[in-house]
């Protein structure tokens, strides 16, 4: 049985599940981007005289993927509600998008085993 960890982070709460899958492991990371999206309300920072971060530059929350073969995969959930997806530890690559893709489905395409290969 493989073992799939999902890590979701809403400030300073911390909240760890685990899968049997990577499918089941996705729909739960979906389910909850959907649900953090939904309720982002980030507001400007303005750090007098040296820098502002506008919502769309705060992360809100990090939903975090992790699994075998050294899988590292997530979203982030910026202050004005868009979603990012990443694989990637240490060094995140953001997941380019494609026309009419969000950034949910991109993690999907991204994280899809080859066919003939389990998850």
């Amino acid at each position: 049985m493989a073992g799939y960890r999902l890590k979701v982070r809403v400030g300073p709460r911390v909240e760890r599940t685990r899968h049997d899958d990577l499918d089941a492991a996705l729909r739960d990371l979906e389910a909850r981007a959907v649900e953090l999206q939904s309720s982002a309300r980030g507001r400007p920072v303005d750090l007098k005289l040296v820098r502002r971060f506008d919502p769309v530059q705060q992360v809100t929350a990090r939903l975090e993927l992790a699994g075998p073969r050294r899988l590292r995969a997530g979203v982030d959930v910026r202050g004005d509600g868009s979603v990012e997806s990443w694989t990637g530890s240490l060094r995140r690559r953001l997941i380019e998008q494609r026309r009419g893709e969000s950034a949910l489905d991109a993690l999907r395409r991204e994280l899809a085993p080859a066919p003939g290969q389990r998850s």
